[in-house]
């Protein structure tokens, strides 16, 4: 039967998706605009059963076992082959085999990569090999999971806050066009207490909501022209700003949600004080407590020393831009 593997990127977004119009269809609020990574990776493989089985998935453990996911995540991911097939017009069931290269659940984007692996993985074992980027990039977001519709493709991704059918990732610019570091302080690994699912539908209860769409048109274009122009000094104050809005929306909804912990501003402070030593880095956060810092190569080494040497950081990743999901080998089973 046939058989697929995908390795998909996470991302980084530098202005958040939070906050949607139909979150069962991941409409958002506001386009928002992402880095795609290159070593955050899940990888994916999808095999079509024959008639008679029910579907199967599986979690890779470390060590090549496999075991059940939580049952919210294999929930959605039941779902999503039942989308799959409506979309392929097919009835084959499908067993699933997922791993990160990453902590997963933390704030990483590991929803974004696992859902876009997914679709890719399924879509190649259903023989769909010639569909369009953009169908294969709408059909992640109808995941459930609106941030794999970036992960889908490479570089620098923007996804449109627009109607159903063409609201989907499309790149700005290709990796290559800007070589930017992503070194993330990774402050706490385990699933963080409140999901992003969830902070999507608390933050249409927080006051300071209709103000960040409001001043949100002006920091999309400065991060647009910061990308074109390859301008650090302009996208690093924009990707601050944003991540400290998408906290403020969720601290302030009902109930708040408190991601940061004392090591995310041991973080930040760590961030200030090398840009007053003269060190170019910004850093901005998704939903959770660990921070990515966003350098050009250069700075790469000073940025992940300095964040390595803190009490409060258990360990730190180093990124950069990635060109987009693969198909790869060897499979998970």
């Amino acid at each position: 039967m046939s058989k697929t593997t995908v390795d998909a990127p996470a991302n980084i977004a530098f202005i958040k998706y939070w906050g949607a119009k139909d979150l069962d269809r991941a409409l958002p609020l506001n386009t928002s605009i992402s880095m795609t990574l290159e070593s955050c990776c899940t990888r994916c493989t999808a095999e079509l059963l024959d008639s008679g089985h029910a579907d199967e998935v599986w979690i890779s453990e470390p060590d090549g076992g496999f075991r059940r996911p939580p049952h919210e995540f294999e929930d959605r991911v039941r779902a999503h082959l039942d989308r799959m097939r409506r979309w392929a017009g097919r009835q084959e069931t499908f067993r699933i085999a997922t791993r990160n290269s990453f902590p997963s659940a933390a704030g990483l984007a590991s929803s974004a990569s696992g859902f876009a692996a997914l679709t890719l993985a399924t879509a190649g074992a259903l023989g769909k090999d010639d569909v369009p980027t953009d169908e294969l990039a709408r059909l992640a977001r109808e995941s459930g999971s609106g941030s794999a519709s970036r992960s889908v493709l490479g570089g620098f991704v923007e996804w449109p806050a627009i109607d159903a059918e063409r609201s989907h990732g499309v790149e700005l610019a290709e990796a290559d066009h800007w070589d930017l570091r992503d070194v993330i302080a990774v402050v706490e690994i385990g699933p963080k207490a409140v999901s992003s699912l969830e902070g999507h539908r608390r933050a249409h209860t927080s006051p300071y909501l209709p103000k960040r769409l409001e001043i949100l048109p002006e920091r999309i274009d400065r991060v647009r022209r910061a990308i074109a122009e390859r301008d650090l000094a302009l996208l690093g104050p924009a990707i601050e700003e944003e991540a400290v809005d998408l906290h403020i929306i969720a601290m302030s909804s009902h109930p708040p949600i408190f991601y940061w912990s004392p090591g995310t501003v041991g973080v930040l402070r760590a961030v200030r004080e090398l840009r007053q030593e003269g060190v170019h880095a910004y850093a901005t956060i998704d939903a959770g407590a660990n921070v990515h810092v966003i350098c050009e190569a250069e700075a790469e080494d000073d940025v992940a020393s300095r964040l390595e040497s803190l009490p409060v950081v258990g360990f730190v990743i180093r990124d950069s831009v990635g060109p987009g999901p693969e198909r790869t080998s060897p499979h998970l089973f």
